[in-house]
């Protein structure tokens, strides 16, 4: 049987969907992260934003209040970058990412790590916090007392399971840099790698899908040796793109009309929908890449969608959100911008 073919504007709208930017849901915070598959969130507000777009009524302190009581779980795990996701999803993604970022990390690092023993590095992080959460600059101290050079730490950092421990890494103390073991925070995990990759590889394709065996290689930072196996023993959908490629899907994911109208709406730096395991759906139109992640801002900007596609940059300053569109809006365009606008200030001063 032919494959359907999707055209550009069905990904948009499916992606748009699956990441609850066409209309704000009602989920519970825990279940909206495990629906967009986690939020990547270098900046800690970048979290904050992306709820706020992402759910109806929510407030800032409802973030906070969830990795405080550990139900959201912020650290490092897809692309050895940092996320934030649900409690019940953190113990699986990491066992997934755990052997594929260990293997990667001694690639890239070879010549620095020369003479190093990570596995004596990490058990002596292990001691260091057994009896609590540390600051960076705390377990660099002890490290080094140990006689170990200040990639040692970085090096523990990717080999064992360490979440950023509330008020780190919020809205009012910006900068995660308090530490402690997965299994003292959340709870010993018995999930293996087998599970873990499965999951995974689920989550992606409901919260970003329908995508290409190499969208999710992008995504998860794990080698197409290690997913294809994954992909072949689960019952997906199959899909073409305009170019014939093929896609993968989860059987009874939305696929939402393509003529769907799609609301204005702000993303954050950062925001996964815009990086190039998504560059099929256009959400990001080519034209303007350069001008969203580019040498200066390899971070990215914090933009603005207009019918499912950047249309611009904005910022927060004295009070208000400043919107400035790479080009001419509609009418009606500007002044749903200008509304929307208006209420990111105020959760902004919340």
């Amino acid at each position: 049987m032919t494959e359907r073919r999707l055209s550009t504007r069905e990904l948009n709208r499916a992606l748009l969907a699956r990441q609850l930017l066409l209309e704000r849901s009602k989920l519970t915070l825990a279940r909206a992260l495990e629906q967009v598959a986690g939020l990547q969130t270098q900046y800690a507000p970048s979290a904050y934003v992306s709820l706020w777009s992402r759910l109806a009524d929510f407030r800032r302190d409802a973030l906070t209040r969830a990795l405080e009581q550990r139900r959201a779980v912020q650290a490092t795990l897809m692309r050895a970058t940092i996320h934030v996701v649900s409690a019940r999803d953190f113990p699986l993604f990491a066992a997934a990412i755990r052997n594929g970022r260990r293997e990667w990390w001694l690639r890239v690092q070879r010549k620095a790590l020369e003479g190093i023993d990570i596995p004596a590095v990490a058990a002596r992080v292990r001691h260091h916090l057994a009896d609590g959460p540390l600051r960076a600059s705390e377990l660099q101290a002890l490290l080094g007392a140990d006689g170990y050079p200040r990639i040692a730490a970085v090096s523990a950092g990717m080999w064992l399971d360490i979440v950023r421990v509330p008020p780190s890494g919020t809205w009012d103390s910006r900068r995660a840099d308090l530490y402690g073991l997965a299994d003292d925070w959340l709870g010993p995990s018995n999930a293996t790698e087998a599970e873990g990759l499965v999951h995974l590889v689920r989550r992606y394709l409901g919260g970003l899908g329908p995508a290409s065996l190499g969208d999710v290689v992008s995504w998860t930072g794990l080698p197409p040796t290690t997913l294809r196996p994954v992909v072949e023993r689960l019952r997906l959908r199959r899909f073409r793109d305009e170019q014939g490629g093929e896609l993968l899907d989860l059987p009874r994911a939305p696929l939402p009309d393509p003529n769907t109208p799609a609301p204005v709406r702000f993303l954050p730096t950062w925001d996964a929908t815009l990086l190039l395991h998504a560059r099929r759906t256009q959400i990001l139109p080519e034209p303007y890449r350069p001008r969203v992640f580019n040498t200066k801002t390899p971070h990215s900007v914090s933009t603005f969608l207009v019918d499912g596609a950047v249309a611009g940059t904005w910022r927060y300053e004295k009070g208000r959100v400043r919107l400035e569109p790479f080009d001419r809006l509609p009418g009606g365009a500007r002044r749903e911008l200008e509304d929307e606008a208006v209420r990111l200030a105020a959760f902004h001063a919340e």
